[in-house]
């Protein structure tokens, strides 16, 4: 569904743009493309979808070359490149209908009912919506025509917690039709839960492409305890994939990687007031996967 061979973008002036992207995304795969903003993540896109023309290489969508075929590639597919915009005096029911008429969709039933879904208000105009609620409506018409082909950049950028799982729920079900769906996120919790496979891109060139499963076996948490009564750190510093624990009486805080029942029942040994775990930022995750130094220049991501 998308290829690139060694793709490329140069900006004038020597900004930073992509270099020798090559990735295959599979059909029905919702394949994860991690980074930092500013790692490369909306140049790929945009060069992918033939908004850029590439300095050199070349991407595919459907088999289609993303310059020479490129509006008959965007007629097959959902797209929401970052934030979306639009004519801040339509109304969102507005914006919809002229996305279906330029589809070719007659049928507005399935926008509403995402709409509903995503507790998005069709009949104000967009420049009377908050940031997340202009995002609803991007969000929406990208999705309201069931493409076979999503591209997402950055699509939970301003919802809440509640909308961002509704989103996540969306995808599973999208890929359950057999749609294929290529999300760019710098959020890696969020690409874990949704995606088969990763590729994380960092200073422009792309570092590692994996299946999500291996990125979850590598993964880690910030846990941190408190319980009612002091307890004796050592016993959990004993324990499967415990490390760099800190103890202050009655608070108890560790990385842990790999599964947590070994710690939980520790835990419960004792009377558990609260509980935190927290993921990594990418950049911790970036270096504890691949070391520093191991790809790019080794410094940090962002």
């Amino acid at each position: 569904m998308i290829e690139t061979d060694q793709l490329t973008k140069r900006y004038p002036g020597g900004a930073r743009g992509i270099e020798e992207v090559t990735l295959t995304v599979e059909r029905g795969e919702v394949f994860g493309f991690l980074g930092p903003n500013g790692a490369g993540k909306t140049t790929t896109i945009r060069t992918l979808l033939g908004f850029l023309r590439p300095t050199s290489g070349s991407a595919r969508l459907f088999g289609l070359d993303s310059v020479r075929d490129a509006v008959a590639a965007h007629a097959l597919l959902g797209c929401l490149l970052g934030e979306f915009r639009f004519d801040d005096e339509l109304t969102g029911e507005q914006v919809l209908r002229l996305f279906a008429r330029l589809r070719g969709v007659e049928d507005l039933s399935p926008a509403r009912e995402l709409a509903e879904r995503f507790e998005a208000d069709l009949g104000r105009p967009l420049r009377e919506l908050s940031r997340g609620n202009r995002q609803k409506i991007g969000l929406i018409q990208a999705l309201f025509h069931r493409p076979p082909l999503l591209i997402l950049d950055e699509p939970t950028s301003g919802l809440d917690p509640l909308m961002q799982e509704e989103f996540l729920a969306a995808i599973r079900e999208r890929r359950a039709e057999g749609a294929t769906v290529f999300l760019s996120s710098h959020n890696l919790a969020e690409v874990e839960r949704a995606c088969d496979r990763v590729g994380i891109i960092r200073d422009g060139r792309l570092a590692a492409v994996e299946p999500v499963r291996v990125l979850t076996e590598r993964s880690f948490r910030h846990v941190t305890f408190t319980f009612g009564e002091p307890v004796e750190p050592a016993a959990f510093a004993a324990l499967p994939g415990v490390s760099q624990l800190e103890a202050d009486g009655r608070r108890v805080k560790f990385r842990l990687s790999g599964h947590a029942d070994p710690v939980i029942k520790e835990a419960a040994r004792h009377r558990v007031l609260d509980v935190e775990i927290e993921h990594p930022t990418l950049e911790e995750a970036f270096l504890a996967y691949y070391g520093d130094g191991g790809y790019g220049d080794g410094g940090a991501l962002a």
